[in-house]
């Protein structure tokens, strides 16, 4: 999708209702579904962190940017997510996590990102963190640049790519907590985005239908 063309729509996704975890829901893994239902977060007291969502342009095509995490000992080792990180207390607000972990990661800077809407929060059983997502979009042209540290690769999602229904893959994976599991995800190029970066990915998807 040209990228001015959907600057036009932006405004619309203002007013669209969040589907929450009935998108959620259809990237769980069915061994998980029971469990986020019956979730008690007030025995977890989870760590907080916050994640970006970010379109902006390439060739003038619309894009949403997605992170491949350094392999490191932990839950998370070199999945595919999206910018962003842990809630420091000098955020203040879980938008500005949002946007300096975009910033650490991969090098865009917070002036450059107008945030236009809040996701539906999301907890990551695995590690006990409550995620906040939030939809940003930068008007010009990115130069990414990612921190070594933590970013292995960077992966550019064409919008027109996202919104098809052949993109929507089932597989099977051995995870943290059970081995052989068939799952939902997304296929982007050679990657497999499943777990809570998919089931984001789909309330975003479904917003985004609701208004192209």
């Amino acid at each position: 999708m040209n990228f001015q063309d959907f600057l036009e729509y932006v405004p619309k996704l203002m007013d669209v209702a969040l589907p929450a975890s009935e998108a959620h829901f259809k990237m769980a893994p069915l061994e998980r579904i029971e469990s986020l239902k019956n979730l008690n977060l007030e025995t977890k007291n989870p760590k907080t962190a916050a994640v970006m969502m970010l379109f902006y342009p390439k060739n003038g095509k619309t894009h949403l940017v997605l992170i491949v995490r350094n392999s490191y000992q932990g839950v998370h080792s070199a999945q595919i997510a999206f910018p962003g990180g842990k809630y420091e207390p000098r955020d203040q607000i879980f938008e500005n996590t949002a946007l300096r972990e975009t910033y650490e990661e991969i090098g865009i800077h917070p002036d450059s990102i107008e945030i236009k809407k809040a996701f539906t929060r999301l907890y990551i059983q695995p590690s006990n963190f409550m995620v906040y997502p939030f939809l940003g979009i930068c008007k010009e042209e990115i130069v990414f640049v990612p921190d070594s540290n933590e970013v292995a690769d960077i992966i550019e999602l064409p919008l027109s790519v996202f919104l098809g229904d052949d993109i929507i893959v089932s597989v099977t994976i051995s995870t943290s907590y059970a081995d052989n599991i068939e799952v939902p995800a997304f296929k982007i190029e050679e990657h497999i985005v499943w777990g809570a970066t998919a089931m984001m990915l789909s309330e975003l998807k479904e917003v985004l239908k609701k208004v192209f």
